[in-house]
């Protein structure tokens, strides 16, 4: 008997759970493993609290939960803890979080006196409902993964994002330059560069508050007569992408193109970029972006789908291959 064989008789079959948050994504995956979702209700009842129930068992089989975990955070989180915990108790042989985008990882250390480390209670509430492993995709500060107990996967959409340029931009620009938004995106943003083969440029800022302002202070490079691709792993309220793009004008820039993973979009942040008069904004489905927030980019808006990446990932952890090498590593 082969080492996938092996596998596949200790964990069963691949069984595939979409959460409310990202039924499409969800669905895209199921298309691409050719699998389909599983029954389940989900029932948010008056007073707030949710109820999970399977349609079939799960007993011996080899179970994923795609759930991410953007607005209403905690409803979401909340529903892929309850899922994970039924799962369990329904003697799943093994349960994966899939969680495309993961909630409070910018909560990742304390900083500053009487605060708390939430990502590491998330990590913690993950375990503990019942995930025998997890996937995510580019959280916010890298060291999340180091909470977590179990094994599991942090992918990064970036060889996504990388090869649509490739594809459909970079001969059409004009001494193109890759830009961070700030100094924390450095190293990803040089990542970025590299594979593009392209130079990379820097925002220099201060964070002033405890809140979403921030103080956008000079721009490390040259960005000048230049195209820019400005790159992020999220994009939240807009404003430190909004900085970006009046720092790059006013230091010469020419096109202007925006590329990051997570369209969180919090309050008007959308309608924001929409205004801000760039090429093309490029971006994931790690989270969904309502109609309406898509109608107002007026075709300048692409997003990118995860899904094959994330229904490929969950084969080969199915069938006990190495992830690595899809990336050749």
């Amino acid at each position: 008997m082969n080492k996938s064989a092996r596998i596949e008789k200790a964990y069963g079959d691949i069984v595939l759970f979409g959460g409310t948050a990202s039924p499409e994504l969800a669905k895209k995956i199921s298309d691409y493993l050719q699998t389909k979702l599983c029954g389940r209700d989900i029932i948010l009842f008056p007073n707030d609290n949710l109820f999970v129930k399977l349609h079939s068992s799960v007993r011996g089989q080899d179970v994923y939960v795609i759930q991410t975990t953007s607005r209403p955070v905690h409803q979401n989180l909340m529903e892929l803890l309850i899922s994970l915990q039924t799962l369990r108790l329904d003697s799943a042989a093994r349960v994966t979080a899939v969680v495309p985008y993961l909630c409070y990882s910018r909560s990742d250390k304390k900083d500053q006196p009487r605060v708390p480390i939430t990502s590491r209670l998330v990590t913690d509430m993950i375990e503990i409902a019942g995930a025998d492993r997890y996937m995510t995709l580019d959280p916010h500060a890298g060291q999340v993964q180091g909470f977590f107990s179990i094994p599991g996967d942090v992918l990064t959409a970036s060889h996504i994002i990388v090869d649509y340029i490739k594809e459909n931009l970079l001969e059409k620009l004009s001494n193109p330059v890759v830009m961070a938004v700030d100094l924390g995106f450095a190293k990803k943003a040089r990542d970025y560069a590299a594979e593009l083969d392209l130079p990379v440029a820097f925002i220099e800022k201060r964070r002033v508050a405890n809140d979403s302002n921030a103080e956008a202070l000079n721009i490390i490079g040259d960005v000048k007569d230049r195209d820019v691709i400005i790159v992020d792993d999220e994009v939240d309220t807009g404003g430190s992408t909004s900085q970006a793009i009046k720092i790059a004008r006013e230091n010469g820039a020419r096109k202007i193109f925006l590329a990051f993973v997570h369209p969180i979009f919090s309050r008007n942040a959308a309608e924001r970029l929409a205004n801000l008069n760039v090429q093309e904004v490029i971006t994931t489905d790690t989270v969904p972006i309502p109609p309406k927030a898509q109608a107002l980019f007026n075709g300048n808006l692409t997003i990118l789908s995860v899904a094959p990446m994330l229904g490929e990932v969950i084969l080969r952890a199915h069938e006990g291959r190495s992830v690595g090498e899809m990336f050749d590593e």
